[in-house]
């Protein structure tokens, strides 16, 4: 493992149990991370059947390795006719700040374009400057609420998928 150099991290698609074992755990890491409580989400359901709304081919969980080591994910879901949102980035501490967060969100933005989105929406926390500061250097623009979310400080963003880079 180098998580200094992310050129030798692979990033793949969760395919079978394992895979979801792994994404879980993640999710979970990733929710005790944030300190937020995600049950407005109906988050322990999700975890419970993953695939689930991310089951290709209209979604998908990309899953960074480093060697042996499990580096990080994001997935995608759809969201609404023609429209994905972006769920789940997370790094485990090791990765941050190594460039992996920008090639995992390239992936699934890549992803959502694939599977013919023609947006890709998200939602973060406003204290979450390094995020924020990411998905607006991609072209992510703030957007109105597109759900109801409880927490403090939440952001929504959107990404045209359908326009040139």
């Amino acid at each position: 493992m180098n998580a200094t150099d992310p050129s030798g991290v692979t990033i793949h698609p969760a395919d079978g149990p394992d895979d979801m074992a792994v994404a879980r755990t993640l999710f979970m890491e990733y929710q005790d991370w944030l300190g937020e409580d995600l049950c407005f989400q109906d988050f322990q359901s999700e975890l419970a059947s993953l695939p689930g709304k991310y089951r290709p081919p209209r979604g998908v969980i990309l899953l960074a390795r480093d060697g042996d080591a499990v580096a990080g994910c994001v997935a995608m879901w759809p969201l609404e006719t023609g429209v994905c949102e972006m769920k789940r980035m997370y790094l485990r501490e090791a990765w941050r700040g190594t460039g992996l967060g920008r090639r995992l969100a390239e992936a699934v933005v890549d992803a959502g374009r694939q599977a013919g989105y023609r947006a890709m929406r998200l939602d973060t926390l406003s204290r979450l400057t390094a995020a924020v500061t990411l998905y607006r250097s991609m072209g992510f623009k703030t957007i109105s609420p597109y759900y109801a979310n409880p927490l403090s400080g939440v952001m929504y963003m959107e990404k045209r998928l359908d326009e040139p880079s």
